[in-house]
């Protein structure tokens, strides 16, 4: 069985690790896996990055064109918009390939346009990372319109200019005419996707994102403390993101207000921040703040979940929640928000803790909830069986290997 993964980048990102790492797991099973990228930070033989001066010209011009059109919407919602109009030529290389199953990934930044999708022959399977397969350009948002259709008469009054959500999804209706077997990380994603009117007829599969648990496991917490430079004997608490607390949706902003409280309350800790490096200007939060940078490789990364006490993830929504399930499968126990993909994680007050949705307040309970109720690990050796019995990479990729089996089986209608 031949697949080929297409996802903007091999590396940077989170959907890009969870590609990456699917499409390893695959290989491991014996499964002829490739994977197809417009950006490539590795040497990796399976990963095929653009091949000649002008497919290279078009994946730098084209998120410039797709530029010009976010321009002409006027929007409160500063999450990603992608207007996918830049056709790419892949269809027609995808049909000629020897691969039986096309997986999609995060295909953003103009890597594949809507009518590209509708192109592809080959049986497709659609592993979403986030809600733009069902939103019109956004690849997040809080409003329900994706849900109810994008109508001219539905429009959100932060909005205004040239209607790009509508227009999208409408392309997409137009384009999409047979169902795509879409894969979700979680089971709320899996009920977005049933609710939507777009693709509520499509099958979907809820498969989490894999981990290979030989090397995402504990480390003594010491050593991982020592040797990235942090203190051995006082309580950390740790949040990671791309770009630290830049996107609103992380929800920076609603951890510090619930570590401005647990300091209120006489708990002391120092906070650790990795995803970015220490800012010129440093803010002074009241406490210690330990900035590890940009951490990217998987080893780095089990250092510093091992090193902590506790891992917050805040945001605000969550298609899945990567960063969870690396602290689990490193015994480190998790606390965020009731939300999302989160859900799927965590086990409230068993691996970690659920708070109230967007709760500052219930955010620190969860807090002193971990640090108070893990002196003997129970909560950490209960992260890392959950994560044993679900995100282990071999389960991941014979579900994947099932699915794909089951489609090629499938009689053409």
């Amino acid at each position: 069985m031949k697949v080929t993964h297409l996802n903007h980048s091999d590396m940077a990102g989170g959907a890009a690790r969870a590609a990456n790492r699917i499409h390893r797991a695959l290989r491991c099973i014996n499964v002829d896996s490739r994977m197809l990228v417009n950006i490539s930070s590795s040497d990796d033989w399976t990963i095929y990055p653009p091949i000649g001066i002008l497919n290279k010209a078009r994946i730098s011009l084209s998120p410039q064109v797709a530029k010009l059109f976010r321009g002409l919407l006027k929007t409160e919602n500063k999450m990603l918009h992608t207007p996918a109009v830049v056709p790419s030529g892949l269809p027609k290389i995808l049909n000629m390939s020897s691969s039986d199953i096309i997986n999609l990934h995060w295909v953003g930044w103009e890597m594949l346009s809507i009518s590209d999708i509708g192109k592809i022959r080959k049986p497709i399977v659609w592993t979403l990372h986030d809600m733009w397969a069902f939103c019109g350009a956004e690849h997040l948002t809080y409003e329900g319109r994706w849900k109810e259709g994008y109508l001219k008469n539905n429009r959100p009054s932060y909005e205004s200019g040239f209607d790009m959500n509508r227009w999208n999804w409408l392309r997409k209706l137009k384009h999409w005419d047979k169902p795509i077997n879409i894969v979700s990380p979680s089971c709320w994603l899996a009920e977005c996707v049933k609710d939507s009117p777009l693709m509520c007829n499509w099958p979907v599969s809820v498969i989490p994102n894999p981990l290979d648990l030989t090397i995402w496991k504990p480390a003594p917490k010491i050593i991982a403390r020592t040797l990235l430079g942090l203190p051995l004997d006082i309580p950390l608490i740790m949040f990671g993101a791309m770009g630290g607390g830049v996107d609103p949706n992380k929800g920076f902003d609603l951890l510090i207000e619930a570590l401005n409280h647990l300091r209120g309350e006489g708990i002391f800790f120092e906070l650790i921040i990795f995803g970015q490096s220490e800012p010129k200007i440093k803010v002074d939060y009241g406490f210690q703040a330990h900035y590890i940078g940009h951490l990217h490789d998987d080893i780095s990364l089990r250092l510093a979940y091992s090193a902590a006490d506790v891992m917050v993830v805040p945001s605000r929504l969550e298609a899945f929640g990567q960063t969870a399930s690396e602290a689990h499968a490193c015994g480190t126990p998790v606390v965020a928000f009731n939300v999302g993909g989160l859900r799927d994680i965590i086990d409230h007050k068993i691996t970690g803790y659920l708070a109230k949705p967007h709760d500052p307040i219930d955010l620190a309970a969860g807090m002193m909830y971990v640090l108070t109720n893990n002196c003997n690990s129970l909560l950490g050796q209960a992260a890392r069986s959950k994560a044993e019995l679900f995100f282990d990479a071999n389960i991941v990729a014979k579900k994947y290997k099932d699915l794909y089996e089951g489609i090629l089986t499938r009689p053409i209608c």
